[in-house]
């Protein structure tokens, strides 16, 4: 194996596991809605998932940890993602935000403000805001 293979494998592993983060949400309430399997297709394009690969994840996506990325803007981005799930099927669910606190843990979000992070990104999707502004909104939530 090359570097170069090596590093694309490592590459579309974490993506898969953002993926499987994400089918993780859309299940929290046990059923994937027309709008939330509208969103994972798109998704699934953006992160370069092949069909036999999202068919898998779906199958199986419990089995694929939360690998939190090293960057803090790249974990703004998987929280807007993430937050998006959410708010898939214009329905928020106590289920759906305990979920997204656990897996904003498992990025990397500190336990003791990981509420006040959800809940301000879950307003940010709300209100229809694109992904710079909700990184920056959330950079800069303590002003």
């Amino acid at each position: 194996m090359s570097i170069a293979d090596f590093f694309d494998s490592g590459f579309r592993k974490r993506n898969q596991d953002h993926f499987a983060a994400i089918v993780r949400v859309a299940m929290s309430d046990g059923v994937i809605t027309e709008d939330e399997q509208a969103f994972l297709d798109r998704l699934a394009r953006k992160l370069d998932i092949s069909d036999s690969d999202y068919k898998e994840i779906l199958k199986d996506y419990m089995s694929h940890p939360v690998n939190p990325p090293s960057s803090y803007d790249r974990r703004l981005e998987r929280l807007y993602d993430l937050a998006r799930m959410v708010y898939a099927d214009d329905e928020l669910g106590e289920r759906q935000t305990t979920m997204l606190e656990r897996l904003c843990v498992g990025l990397g979000f500190s336990t003791a403000n990981v509420n006040y992070v959800v809940d301000k990104a879950l307003k940010l999707v709300h209100a229809g805001v694109d992904e710079d502004n909700f990184i920056d909104e959330i950079k800069n939530m303590n002003r």
